[in-house]
């Protein structure tokens, strides 16, 4: 019997224990391990016992991660592939780990996320993709993971985040997008993730609050969102019903409004330490707060802080808070002051400013003269100190310089050398007219570059030399006439360019040459004219399209061509009169805002908007000259309509309008003009006694609100 048990024992193991163990690893048959870390391997061992749950391959030199190198292994659980130079991962790669729950890619070369990249990874829980060199993730890469709980995209290169990127990952908790260089969240991001509990948006270029991109985070709890170039918080900002915790420190708020959480009902802890805050008043909406950090902002603690003080110990508030001033307060905490202590008057003008001790600074704290420099957010403050030239001394961790409203007139080449982590310069209003090729050489990581209201007039595109991971630009209020041809050609990752109020006339064929990624294009405000059927040649990612307050007097529906994505297009207060038949149709499948108001518009023709409708969430018409409009049945999904002052003729040829308005839930602004019995009327309730089937429109009408009040 015990011969036989052991017999069994042994037939059960065999197959484990006969398996080869490649030569430069260590095989754990019993546990199932295996590790072949650090051994200057540049393929993946073929011969690696088929049993095998975990695999460790760190620390090697594999380059690419061929298709179908894993089949021989389908029980693996455990893969670490850290560290191992990882530039490609082939379609396929993965497709035979149909039980593998955790995946560690960290520290490679990784620069895109393919959308085959994990297929064949049903049960993954958990993937590690931080320290690589990730730009773009293509839409449905992670459509197939539907148990991942954990996914880290900390300290990577992406900048933009587009809609619906993350779908799929429908069981995700938490999501690090840490140490990247983010400056815009589209709407939907972050639609699709019901169950994610913390997302960590800490240390990017966020400028403003993604409010509506993370109002779509339903079961959010944990919101980190420190180390970002913020300056204000406004009103219902923080739109999340769910979350408990919300970090906002280390960046550059001076403004918070008393209104900034009030639809985050849930919130009991909201870090701000490290800002610039001045002065802050109770906050509304927040009666679960149990926990507020301002300690390191510059709080002045006078009577214009007494509503917070007692506010807070209404609520039993634990705040810490230690003031700024005036001057016998500083460095108190403000548990240790009564209300009625917190008191303003005639004070010595002294009594509001505090000593500061200046010691001669090393290296680790190098700034220029002239210079303010936040050290623990790494910013340099420049501002509006009558330079005449752009200064040296930056230290070399700068991430952000503000130089505006200085006298600079030029920039000369190797301005910033050795600058390599600034990702926002300021250059505004610095009465500039001339950039020498090279002027931004260094600046590898420059994200941000803002040159508004200055007086440059053209731009070579040679002075990108050297900064070619741009993605936004700042021309607006300038003095361009043209758009020189390939001036952003080095510049691959551009994706915001803002022209407005300048004196541009035309846009020539071909005219955004060496733009082809470019999302958001800003022409507003300039003398446009003419628009070449060519001008946007190749700009298929174009998203959004503003060309309002020019002189243009016809649709440009020519140039609209191959613009697919297109989903924003203003065209207001241009001198167009008619809509003729099929002028959107190039954009029709994409559109989604259209603007066409303060033209002067008279009429629109019944096919001017063939192929629109569907996907239309808004559409404003406002300050024209209709009399009439076309059918405007397929406009199912709007969300905002205007078309308040228009000179509606409200005879049986407007009937259409009427129906199709009071079948919206929406405010129109519609009102008619004529005839005299019905002029100011709203078009919605205006009687069209005398049309043929009005009786009929308005008995459905009231069976539709009786059968809704019966629903009710």
């Amino acid at each position: 019997m015990l011969f036989l048990h052991c017999f069994l024992v042994l037939s059960f193991a065999s197959p484990i224990l006969s398996d080869p163990c490649p030569q430069v690893c260590i095989c754990d048959n019993i546990k199932t391990f295996v590790t072949c870390a650090n051994k200057n391997l540049t393929e993946i061992p073929p011969n690696i016992p088929q049993y095998t749950q975990k695999l460790t391959l760190q620390k090697n030199e594999l380059k690419v991660i061929p298709s179908g190198v894993f089949l021989s292994t389908p029980y693996l659980t455990h893969l670490n592939l850290q560290n191992c130079s990882i530039e490609t991962i082939e379609e396929g790669a993965f497709r035979s780990l149909a039980r593998l729950r955790y995946l560690n890619l960290g520290s490679n070369r990784i620069s895109f996320i393919q959308q085959e990249s994990f297929d064949g990874l049903p049960s993954l829980e958990q993937v590690i993709l931080e320290k690589n060199r990730i730009e773009e993730i293509k839409p449905g890469a992670f459509s197939q993971l539907g148990f991942l709980s954990f996914l880290n995209l900390e300290d990577n290169f992406l900048v933009y985040l587009p809609d619906m990127v993350f779908q799929g990952l429908l069981q995700l908790k938490w999501m690090r997008l840490s140490k990247n260089m983010i400056s815009i969240v589209s709407t939907e991001t972050f639609a699709g993730l019901p169950n994610l509990k913390r997302l960590s948006l800490d240390h990017n270029e966020l400028q403003y609050l993604p409010t509506e991109a993370l109002s779509r985070l339903s079961g959010l709890t944990r919101l980190e969102l420190g180390w970002n170039p913020m300056t204000f918080l406004l009103e219902e900002a923080v739109q999340m019903s769910s979350l408990k915790q919300l970090l906002l420190n280390n960046m550059a708020l001076q403004d918070v409004s008393y209104k900034a959480f009030e639809r985050s009902k849930q919130l009991n802890l909201i870090d701000m330490s490290n800002n610039q805050i001045r002065s802050i008043q109770p906050l509304f909406g927040v009666e679960q707060l149990k926990q507020l950090n301002l300690t390191g902002n510059t709080i002045i603690c006078d009577c214009f802080l007494r509503p917070f003080k007692e506010w807070a110990e209404f609520l039993r508030l634990k705040v810490d808070l230690f003031c700024f001033g005036p001057n016998h307060f500083h460095g108190d905490h403000l548990d240790s002051l009564r209300a009625r202590d917190l008191k303003c008057g005639n004070f010595p003008e002294d009594v509001y400013r505090i000593p500061v001790v200046t010691e001669k600074p090393d290296a680790e704290d190098a700034c220029p003269q002239s210079c303010d420099c936040k050290t623990d957010v790494k910013h340099a403050l420049c501002d509006n100190k009558s330079l005449q030239k752009i200064p040296k001394g930056f230290h070399v961790d700068t991430t952000l310089i503000d130089l505006r409203r200085n006298s600079f007139h030029s920039v000369p080449k190797g301005s910033f050398l050795d600058l390599k982590k600034v990702a926002s310069l300021h250059l505004q209003n610095c009465e500039i007219n001339d950039i020498h090729p090279g002027a931004f050489m260094g600046m590898t990581n420059l994200v941000y570059l803002y040159l508004s209201h200055n007086k440059i007039s053209s731009l070579k595109p040679e002075v990108f030399e050297g900064a070619t991971k741009i993605v936004y630009i700042f021309l607006d209020n300038n003095k361009f006439n043209i758009i020189p041809k390939e001036t952003f050609r080095l510049l691959p990752s551009l994706f915001s360019l803002h022209l407005q109020y300048n004196s541009i006339s035309s846009l020539s064929n071909n005219n955004m040459a060496g733009a082809q990624k470019l999302h958001w294009l800003y022409l507003t405000g300039n003398k446009i004219n003419y628009i070449a059927p060519t001008a946007f040649r190749n700009m298929k990612d174009l998203e959004k399209l503003h060309l309002d307050e020019n002189l243009i007097s016809e649709v440009p529906t020519q140039a609209f061509k191959g613009l697919h994505r297109l989903t924003e297009l203003k065209l207001s207060k241009n001198p167009i009169k008619n809509i003729g038949n099929g002028a959107f149709v190039p954009v029709s499948q994409s559109m989604q805002h259209l603007y066409l108001n303060d033209m002067r518009l008279q009429q629109i023709s019944s096919g001017a908007f063939l192929g629109l409708g569907k996907n239309i969430k808004s559409l404003y018409l406002e300050n024209n000259n209709l009399q009439n409009l076309p059918n405007m049945k397929n406009f199912n999904g709007l969300e905002v309509i205007n078309l308040a002052n228009n000179p509606f003729n409200c005879d049986c040829h407007l009937l259409h309008l009427h129906r199709w308005i009071s079948s919206l839930n929406l405010k129109v602004g519609a009102t008619c003009a004529a005839p005299k019995n019905l002029k100011g009327q709203i078009v919605r309730n205006a009687k069209f006694n005398s049309c043929p089937g009005w009786e009929d429109n308005k008995n459905r009408n009231k069976r539709k609100i009786s059968a809704r009040k019966q629903k009710q």
